[in-house]
């Protein structure tokens, strides 16, 4: 008699990653989309890891982590300048060594420096991660005060209309992201990237499926011309996330089909 033929299990896909700015994206949209957004990934939980990539410090991502539904796995914060990884949300080492590698010991003394040459450009208070901000009114005003700082050795950073940090060189969400996903075995294909502003700009630039959600930045918008891999989503804030998640998770994280299929109708959620 022979044996019955024992058939092999279908491989479990590997989890889909979204990596989220938070400010006008995450958080961003209706009561309404947010909550939906929320539902949707507490219902996907085993099948999302969900990393957090702010210019907000670890300290406020970890207190708002403790509010929502659906926890972060991993925190990308600073800009990129800090990274906090698993359940205790505690730094990553491997990363956080490269970062600290790129930001010499008196980087912040030389940019203070620097910066008093420029009164215009107002200090953030409570900064954390490695790097200087600031706040400026007139966009004018920025450009010596980088072409300075970029001479040093530094990179520079204007979103919003409203922001100026200066960063190690080399390192922003988009790079830290990268090696974020490397360090945890993350994969690069199935991850979806999701921001509105120029700080998002290097996420978008790594070649990982992106979507620039409705309320985006109009220099984010222009920027976008050069990616075609980045979806300008009619939909703001989280409705906007959720509509290119559903998208990107049904076609089993393929870049090609993700950019083609948004022409499709809206999904059912």
């Amino acid at each position: 008699m022979p044996l019955p033929v024992r058939r092999a299990r279908p491989a479990m896909p590997e989890p889909i990653v979204l990596a989220t700015d938070l400010d006008g994206t995450f958080l961003g949209g209706s009561d309404a989309d947010r909550a939906a957004l929320y539902a949707w990934l507490c219902a996907q939980r085993d099948a999302v890891v969900l990393v957090f990539v702010s210019g907000r410090g670890q300290e406020f991502m970890r207190a708002l982590a403790d509010t929502l539904p659906v926890r972060p796995d991993h925190c990308i914060g600073d800009v990129g300048t800090s990274v906090h990884s698993g359940a205790q949300l505690r730094p990553l080492r491997p990363v956080e060594d490269w970062i600290q590698s790129c930001w010499p010991e008196d980087a912040a003394a030389r940019i203070d420096a620097e910066m008093q040459r420029h009164p215009q450009l107002r200090a953030q208070p409570q900064v954390g991660g490695r790097r200087r901000s600031y706040l400026f009114d007139d966009a004018r005003d920025v450009e010596p005060a980088a072409a300075r700082l970029q001479a040093m050795g530094f990179d520079t950073l204007r979103s919003d209309n409203l922001y100026f940090d200066v960063l190690p060189r080399g390192v922003q969400k988009g790079p830290t992201l990268l090696r974020t996903l490397d360090a945890l075995g993350l994969p690069r294909a199935r991850t979806l990237v999701a921001g509105d502003t120029l700080n998002d700009l290097s996420m978008f630039e790594t070649g990982l499926a992106g979507v620039a959600v409705g309320n985006r930045e109009p220099e984010l918008d222009r920027a976008l011309a050069a990616c075609p891999h980045v979806l300008r989503s009619p939909l703001a804030g989280a409705a906007g996330v959720l509509d290119a998640l559903v998208r990107f998770q049904q076609l089993q994280g393929d870049l090609h089909g993700f950019v083609a299929g948004h022409r499709l109708p809206p999904p059912t959620v």
